[in-house]
C-alpha cells in the first residue's frame, strides 16, 4: 500500500485525490509511505530512485555503514520500531530515504508510530515544513510512543510487585512468565531506544536541518537518554522481582520439604515401637499382660509427641 502527503500551509496533509493517477499523486508528495508494497506498486515506487528498492536483508543489517549512508537517491536511515504481536512487542526495521522533495519510508508491517502519526495529520495536528523536518517529526513521534510503552511496561511492573511481594497467594509460576514477557519487551524497547540514538546522531552530521530542527533533535537526544535510564530502571526491578520469585518458590518447596522431613522423624520412634512389639519371638513378657496393648498403643503417641514438642519448643515449627 502506498499512502502519499503533502504539505499545505506548513502542516501535513494525506493525499486523497481520485482525480489524478497515481503516478502523478506520488510525484507531488512530500512524503510516500509505503507498506508491503505489491509488485505494481514496486515498479512504481523504483521511478523515484535510481537502485533497487532495499531488499529485506539489507534492511535488517546492524552495521552501521549498511543501516545510515548516502548515495544518489538521496539519505538512508534504517531505524527500529516497537509493534505489539499478539501481546509482545516486537521490532520493525523501516528504511526512510530522504530525498530533496521528499521522504520515502518502506516497512513490512503497519506500525503504531506511523498509524497515529496519519491521525494527527488528519487533525491538522503535525507540522513540518520540508522532508527533513517531517524526518524529524517522526522520531519525535516515535520516542514519545517509546516513553508511552515503557509507562505501560512500568505499571505494569507495579502490579505484578506487589502481587508478588505482597500476595500470599500469589501464582509464582504464572509471574515467571509475565516477567519474562517484561523482560523481553525492556530489550525491544532498549533497542529501540539505541538506534533511534545513533539514527538522530547520523541526521544531525548529514541532514541539512534548520535551527529549530535541528533544537528538536538534540531535544530527542535528551528524551532518549532520561529513557535509557528509566528502562535500565524497569529491567533492574525485572531482575530484582524474578530473584524474589524465585527464592519464594524456593522457600515454599523448603517448607514442604521441612514437613515431611518433620513427619519422618514424628512418626519414626512410634514404627520403631511398632516394629519391636511385632516380632515373633516367643518370649516376649508384654504378650501376656492385660494392659500390654494399651501401654504400646500408649508409648508410641508418646514417642511422636515428644519430638514433635520438641520441635515447637525449639521454634522449627
Amino acid at each position: 500500500m502506498l499512502r502519499s502527503f503533502t504539505i499545505e500551509n506548513g502542516r501535513l496533509v494525506e493525499d486523497h485525490a481520485d482525480d489524478v493517477t497515481t503516478a502523478e499523486r506520488l510525484a507531488r508528495a512530500v512524503w510516500i509511505d509505503a507498506v508491503a508494497v505489491d509488485d505494481t506498486e514496486h515498479v512504481e515506487l523504483s521511478s523515484f530512485l535510481t537502485d533497487e528498492l532495499p531488499a529485506d536483508e539489507d534492511v535488517e543489517e546492524i552495521e552501521s555503514s549498511a543501516r545510515y549512508f548516502v548515495d544518489a537517491d538521496g539519505i538512508h536511515v534504517h531505524s527500529l520500531f516497537v509493534t505489539q504481536t499478539e501481546g509482545r512487542h516486537q521490532t520493525d526495521t523501516v528504511a526512510s530515504i530522504l530525498q530533496p522533495d521528499r521522504l520515502i519510508t518502506l516497512h513490512d508491517e503497519e506500525l503504531p508510530d506511523f498509524r497515529l502519526l496519519r491521525m494527527r495529520a488528519r487533525a491538522g495536528h503535525v507540522e513540518a515544513v520540508t522532508p527533513a523536518a517531517l524526518l524529524v517529526t517522526l522520531f519525535d513521534q516515535k520516542v514519545e510512543n517509546l516513553a508511552d510503552t515503557i509507562e505501560d511496561i512500568h505499571l505494569d511492573l507495579q502490579q505484578l510487585g506487589q502481587d508478588v511481594l505482597e500476595d500470599d497467594d500469589a501464582d509464582y509460576e504464572a509471574a515467571i512468565d509475565s516477567l519474562a514477557r517484561l523482560e523481553d519487551s525492556c530489550g525491544k524497547v532498549r533497542l529501540c531506544l539505541m538506534d533511534t540514538q545513533r539514527s538522530i546522531a547520523f541526521a544531525l552530521r548529514r541532514v541539512s536541518l534548520d535551527n529549530d530542527d535541528r533544537e528538536t533533535a538534540r531535544q530527542i537526544l535528551t528524551d532518549v537518554d532520561a529513557l535509557t535510564s528509566h528502562i535500565t530502571f524497569l529491567t533492574d526491578k525485572i531482575n530484582f522481582l524474578m530473584d524474589s520469585t524465585v527464592s519464594f518458590i524456593n522457600i515454599e518447596q523448603s517448607q514442604i520439604i521441612k514437613i515431611f522431613s518433620i513427619a519422618a522423624v514424628v512418626f519414626l520412634p512410634p514404627t520403631l515401637i511398632a516394629s519391636i512389639y511385632g516380632m515373633n519371638f516367643e518370649y516376649m513378657p508384654e504378650l501376656s499382660w492385660k494392659y500390654g496393648y494399651p501401654m504400646a498403643i500408649g508409648l508410641m503417641i508418646a514417642a511422636g509427641i515428644a519430638p514433635f514438642w520438641y520441635f515447637k519448643h525449639k521454634k522449627w515449627l
